[in-house]
């Protein structure tokens, strides 16, 4: 038997989730070095204010056991988040970034627990519905912003809206083709639920309610083909499958479903077409006729396995691979300067090792198998909230296979809240009522993850005086002094006092941090010189010969003086390849 109309959604939580979802997605302004961290900082402070809503609103259903669902999921992001705090004593990543790491982990735990609970104690269908709502709306203001990106690529300001990407990709305010994709499919999603929700909630008005669904979903799907994400292409593939398995959704809705991959062809036929009578510039066929068609992926994993080859047991350590990766020789590596793997389970398998990432993945297979399992055997509404909440995980997972999302806290949190959505047991018809009870310790718990956003913001100013200092700043080196007593982005003033200094062997210090965040063209220059000043020819020469392998510009300048030897003398370090071999590992703090 169907369940009776859902509630509407809950007013406060409503708002606070759509202020954790729009803003951190519509936020262009930034300050550097980091451009998305102001967003990251606004989805933390979003989402713990949202969490604290409905972790104290008080309910006296019983709720009942969390499912083995819930559990794997709470063990696989309890592993990481030791694995992080670990990484100072097992590695040599900096305290600042392991904190932050197991701060995003443990929000994330937090996000999973919320959306449990609110489902388990009854108000799941408000509190998804607030949750699809907020997509709705993030979704519709980012789609304008693509659109103006695209079709009058000389509006945005860089403030207010953020201004187009190289490539005629748009990205909207998130700056990233792939990560604007995700969004939209998420909204897409989110539509699919409303019309299902709405359709049973206005039966009497099915042709606005429709009316609206086809209006969003062709919008949406126009989004995706103008992100060119090919990552997108195959999540449409897969919304069309869910309206080919499930048959308790509208039958409309599911008919929308199956032609999606029909309009995204489409609009992608009819966008090209008016590109080239229009001679507007359209990234499409680009992308479809690259030389590399994994834009330098294949080349990053088949290097990511060799060294997961080297270190199979315990990986090179939480948050190590860029500088693994970078001072281990790979003649012929991909030349840009990567800090993931791009793909979750071998970015996992190289810096924790090949059994931890084995216990995490099949953790969360097992989640993923007991929501498939538990959406199968329900009914009516319960069904579209488990299934919709699922496809949305899913969705972000196959964006992890070719990229990193869930680095960003904008895509962690909301994907968090709907795996715990996914992984809810909901409540029997029958349940027993009790005193009213609100949980003090998710609270404590929310309050902290929107605090820490607040701190997190207050810390990173003292690093932006570095970079954008305001009129009456003191002088450069009192400001890098200041920023390296950034609690969490220490590494960034560590990297302007060694990549700035005269001789960067007087800031010896500061290689002990800002290697690890991302060993760049310019670090490795002013590292391998600071090693040579101090008399380490041998560890100057190797961090010069696995610069030289990137071919960069720097680089290029930097070796440029091997091509005229001095007349007397011997030949500049870097002219000279190491005559010992070394590892990553020699280059750690010791």
């Amino acid at each position: 038997m169907d369940r009776p109309p859902p509630a509407r959604p809950l007013s406060l939580p409503t708002a606070l989730c759509a202020a954790a979802i729009s803003l951190p997605a519509l936020l262009a302004w930034n300050l550097p070095p980091s451009s998305t961290f102001l967003n990251q900082a606004t989805a933390l402070v979003g989402w713990g204010v949202f969490a604290m809503s409905l972790s104290a609103r008080p309910d006296g259903r019983h709720a009942g056991r969390h499912s083995s669902g819930f559990w794997a999921v709470i063990a696989a992001l309890a592993v990481l988040g030791a694995a992080a705090l670990l990484a100072p004593w097992t590695s040599s990543l900096p305290s600042g970034l392991a904190f932050s790491s197991a701060g995003l982990l443990g929000a994330a735990l937090a996000a999973v627990t919320v959306a449990a609970r609110a489902r388990q104690r009854g108000w799941g269908d408000p509190t998804f519905e607030a949750f699809c709502l907020a997509l709705l709306l993030a979704g519709v203001f980012s789609l304008v912003i693509a659109l103006i990106q695209y079709f009058a690529p000389n509006v945005p300001d860089g403030d207010w809206l953020a201004r187009p990407g190289a490539g005629a990709r748009v990205g909207g305010n998130l700056r990233q083709p792939n990560h604007l994709s995700s969004l939209l499919l998420w909204s897409l999603t989110a539509v699919v639920w409303l019309q299902a929700a709405w359709s049973r909630r206005h039966a009497g008005r099915p042709v606005v309610v429709n009316a609206f669904t086809a209006l969003a979903m062709l919008a949406f799907t126009f989004g995706v083909v103008l992100t060119v994400s090919r990552t997108g292409a195959v999540c449409i593939l897969l919304l069309a499958l869910w309206g080919v398995i499930d048959k308790q959704l509208p039958r409309f809705t599911r008919v929308l479903l199956w032609l999606l991959p029909l309009f995204l062809v489409l609009f992608w036929m009819g966008i090209t077409e008016w590109a080239a009578a229009s001679q507007h510039a359209f990234a499409g066929n680009d992308q479809l006729h690259k030389g590399d068609l994994s834009s330098s992926r294949f080349g990053i994993w088949k290097n990511t396995l060799s060294l997961i080859a080297q270190h199979p047991w315990t990986g090179v350590g939480w948050g190590e691979f860029n500088f693994a990766w970078t001072l281990t020789p790979f003649p012929g590596r991909p030349v840009a300067f990567f800090d993931h793997t791009h793909n979750l389970p071998l970015q996992l398998a190289v810096e924790i090792g090949i059994p931890l990432a084995v216990l995490v993945m099949a953790l969360v297979a097992v989640a993923l198998v007991w929501a498939f399992n538990q959406a199968r055997r329900q009914e009516g509404q319960e069904r579209t909230t488990s299934v919709a909440a699922l496809v949305m995980v899913l969705m972000i997972g196959i964006h992890s296979l070719l990229e990193y999302p869930l680095w960003y806290a904008y895509f962690l949190l909301p994907a968090a809240f709907a795996f715990g959505t996914a992984l809810a047991r909901p409540p029997e018809p029958d349940a027993r009522s009790g005193p009213a009870t609100r949980s003090p310790w998710l609270i404590a718990a929310s309050a902290a993850v929107a605090l820490a956003g607040i701190v997190a913001v207050w810390d990173y100013q003292r690093v932006v005086q570095i970079f954008a200092p305001d009129a009456n700043a003191p002088p450069l080196e009192e400001r890098i002094a200041a920023g390296q007593r950034s609690w969490f982005f220490a590494h960034h003033a560590d990297y302007a006092a060694v990549t700035t200094a005269l001789h960067p062997s007087a800031e010896m210090p500061g290689f002990a941090r800002a290697p690890h965040y991302l060993l760049d063209a310019r670090l490795m220059i002013a590292w391998s010189k600071a090693l040579a000043e101090q008399g380490d020819l041998e560890r100057a020469r190797y961090v010069a010969a696995r610069l030289k392998e990137f071919n960069h510009p720097l680089g290029t300048t930097f070796f440029a003086e091997c091509d005229k030897p001095p007349a007397n003398g011997p030949l500049p370090f870097q002219c000279t390849p190491p005559s010992t071999a070394l590892t990553f590992e020699d280059f750690r703090k010791r």
